[in-house]
């Protein structure tokens, strides 16, 4: 039986279909909050940044405050996740746009989006016991993360 060809434009849709059902499924697990994905993003991002930045004694005090606020915030956010149904070992891009340049101003950026993200309504009482939990933890980063960048401006 010879192989018969499908028009191309048939191919690409079919090529389409196949490739696309996966994504289309893994886009938006189950939950209500997809945002907690990109939070969880984006608060791994921002600990990225505070980690990796040569500073001074007096900057790394406050970069490690903000980095184990961070880590308290993922830890609440993982949590708040898994109650909701997500993948929590999802990876996702950070979302937070670069408005400044630096790891400190980088890592203040993705703190804020990632409090953002986390503070949408929530309807499970469980969950929102935690998302209270996790925008605390990340205005204490902020505030590190902020006591920080005014440190290195006032060349302290």
């Amino acid at each position: 039986m010879p192989i018969r060809r499908l028009p191309p434009l048939v191919a690409a849709f079919a090529l389409a279909a196949v490739l696309g059902a996966p994504v289309a499924q893994a886009a938006d697990p189950p939950g209500h909050h997809p945002a907690y994905l990109h939070a969880l993003s984006d608060l791994r991002h921002a600990r990225w940044n505070l980690t990796h930045r040569p500073g001074d004694a007096a900057v790394s005090e406050r970069e490690r405050l903000a980095v184990a606020e961070v880590d308290r915030a993922i830890a609440e956010a993982m949590r708040a996740a898994g109650e909701d149904g997500k993948n929590v070992a999802q990876d996702e891009h950070e979302d937070a746009a670069l408005v400044h340049s630096g790891a400190l101003h980088h890592a203040q950026d993705l703190l804020i989006k990632a409090k953002q993200d986390v503070a949408q309504e929530e309807d499970n009482p469980e969950v929102r016991r935690l998302q209270g939990r996790v925008v605390e933890h990340i205005d204490r980063a902020l505030e590190a993360t902020r006591q920080a960048i005014r440190d290195v401006e006032q060349g302290r």
